[in-house]
């Protein structure tokens, strides 16, 4: 049986966003844009803020980076559920 992928249209999403006065474009699952969304209302922040604040400390590509933090966020925090 071959595992076909979904229509990426529907799972991945292009996002513009500024870091340090600069725009740039973010490629990111949904779902994690969706969790970034969540975190940022949660900490009265905004997705910007917390952007930057990964970039400026991160070892690996952009978008890796910011899956590890929502990932981190909600297994070391779960009361604060996605769902």
């Amino acid at each position: 049986m071959q595992i076909r992928p979904r229509n990426d249209k529907k799972i991945m999403g292009k996002h513009s966003i500024v870091i340090h006065s600069h725009r740039t474009s973010i490629t990111l699952e949904n779902e994690f844009w969706a969790a970034l969304k969540i975190m940022a209302d949660q900490q009265n922040r905004s997705i910007a803020s917390i952007v930057t604040e990964i970039d400026d400390t991160r070892t690996t590509n952009l978008s890796s980076a910011l899956r590890v933090h929502v990932l981190t966020y909600f297994m070391d925090n779960p009361s604060n559920g996605a769902a």
